[in-house]
């Protein structure tokens, strides 16, 4: 197919939204589609935006733009009854560009990429657009409408949601898990509460809604939104005219004015897809997840898979990585909706006992809680949002001196080195450019130490198609703050990839090793694999 075929996005939220936006950015257009006739602006939904999903935001011009909007916490308070068991203080590594979260309903967040769609030429916004079949071949894929109309793509990323069977059942993809039986009540209220503008606060089992659960969050404009567990049979319009609603949020708040904004019931789910790759066609966010909003994985993760697909999409279709490189956003994004998965599951196990076994877990853990600190590590009330570490990614070139130490504690972030995503700091780049992950964006990117000769950097970089930088950490890094974040040696080389993440530290490498992690990472086999191949 001609390169000049845009990319098909499906799905026209904050998912799709990232993707068309971010393919924009690597100069390849796409036609945005959703099956609804207009935005519903209804409700704050997914409000938690994490740092590192700003940071990718910042790439397409809106991470700023949501950040000041947003309210900003770096504190997760947890309580058992009205007593405060413990809280945790975000970590910051580096010198971040934005806070650990910012609250901010989603619909405002999709308003804000909306302007930046519409101000692309290279995205095609398409309202009132019903996808119902996909058909592929080795040219391409044809994408059919719900009105008979066919359009033509080299590749399509499915962001269309959870309930979108027609589109998954084609590629023969399957959507395993289990739903869990509680409900949780959501509502969005503005009131005046001074000293909860700044955290988050998990009450397990208050007196206000004993043996369960309530979440509140602050939003902006003195907006609060609290989320309550509630029994499987809970009837919210029932509550609402008898005025048990209103006595629900009274007990929370206290006797002071209110406005009800938005409430809805939802019912939490753990799903995954078992292929996030088929053909031309990947598929992200909820329609290749679902998880529970304990611990704000799920647009947070859906973000992370639409950056993690635009640059291996425009890299292919630049002809700057064979197709086999999209096989690799099956395998780090699959593993990383598994790490999701486990994680959220564990919470909501936690949450909902499933058995008498994990209720007697819960209890004993509580009461312990009160009282011994070491207790406090086992209660689980989210584990927050975070980057998934390709580690284990085809694509990433290990380091022995620089081995990965696991899943870090809660609300840590691990060491720099490979498949981790690089931490930012701030950089004076020939270009202007002033933030380490936003130079790290246009490109791959290569750091050298003070040790290392700039031939082998320069001849080990020559040939690899697409763009790829080259410089020493001495003259972007004046101020030590990159190479104190990193723990850089002065002999070593890193490899950063197109979405911040680290594929290699090299230690005192020469020409071709430099060259080996470059290909590994763009989904070439290595020279050396390649000569590997050939002797077997």
């Amino acid at each position: 197919m001609s390169s000049s075929a845009p990319v098909l996005v499906l799905g026209a939220g904050p998912v799709g939204q990232t993707t068309a936006l971010l393919l924009a950015r690597w100069g390849v257009s796409t036609i945005l589609l959703d099956r609804r006739p207009r935005r519903d602006a209804v409700g704050s939904r997914a409000i938690c935006q994490q740092r590192d999903v700003l940071d990718i935001w910042e790439a397409v011009g809106a991470g700023h733009r949501i950040a000041d909007e947003g309210v900003t916490w770096t504190t997760a308070r947890t309580f058992h009854g009205d007593r405060e068991l413990f809280s945790v203080e975000l970590a910051d590594h580096g010198v971040p560009a934005f806070p650990p979260f910012v609250n901010i309903s989603q619909s405002r967040t999709e308003e804000i990429l909306d302007e930046l769609v519409a101000a692309q030429p290279l995205v095609d916004l398409r309202w009132d657009r019903h996808a119902t079949h996909l058909h592929q071949d080795g040219d391409g894929v044809t994408v059919v409408l719900g009105d008979g109309h066919r359009l033509r793509g080299s590749h399509v990323v499915v962001c269309a949601g959870p309930r979108c069977d027609e589109l998954r059942a084609p590629l023969g993809v399957s959507f395993d898990g289990h739903s869990f039986d509680d409900r949780f009540l959501i509502c969005d209220i503005r009131t005046d509460l001074p000293d909860r503008v700044h955290e988050r606060r998990f009450y397990f089992d208050p007196v206000w809604n004993p043996g369960r659960q309530v979440l509140i969050h602050p939003c902006p404009d003195s907006r609060f939104r609290i989320d309550w567990q509630v029994p499987a049979d809970y009837d919210l319009h029932d509550e609402a005219v008898s005025g048990a609603l209103d006595d629900r949020i009274r007990a929370v708040i206290g006797d002071r004015p209110y406005e009800l904004l938005w409430s809805s019931v939802y019912r939490f789910h753990s799903r995954v897809v078992d292929r996030m790759r088929v053909g031309r066609v990947l598929v992200a966010g909820d329609a290749a997840h679902l998880m529970s909003p304990f611990g704000a994985r799920g647009l947070n993760s859906g973000v992370a898979d639409a950056e993690n697909a635009a640059w291996k999409i425009a890299y292919v279709r630049h002809g700057w990585a064979p197709d086999a490189l999209l096989d690799s956003y099956h395998a780090e994004r699959h593993a990383a909706a598994l790490e999701n998965l486990a994680v959220t599951t564990a919470t909501m196990n936690f949450l909902v006992p499933r058995d008498d076994a994990q209720a007697r877990h819960r209890a004993d853990t509580l009461a312990a809680a009160a009282d011994d600190p070491a207790s406090r590590a086992f209660v689980d009330s989210g584990r927050l949002a975070e980057p998934f570490w390709y580690v284990d990614s085809a694509l990433t070139t290990p380091a022995a001196h620089r081995p990965f130490a696991g899943r870090p504690p809660r609300g840590q972030a691990p060491a720099a080195g490979p498949g981790v995503l690089v931490p930012d700091a701030p950089v004076v780049a020939p270009d202007g450019r002033r933030r380490l992950r936003l130079l790290a964006r246009d490109g791959f990117l290569l750091l050298s130490g003070h040790q290392v000769g700039p031939a082998a950097v320069r001849d080990g970089a020559a040939g690899i198609p697409g763009p790829v930088r080259s410089l020493a950490l001495a003259d972007i890094d004046a101020e030590g703050a990159l190479t104190a974040a990193l723990a850089a040696r002065p002999d070593e080389v890193w490899i950063v990839r197109p979405d911040a993440h680290v594929a290699g530290v090299l230690v005192d490498p020469v020409a071709p090793e430099i060259a080996a992690a470059l290909h590994r990472a763009v989904g070439h086999p290595a020279p050396a694999d390649r000569d590997d191949a050939l002797r077997r």
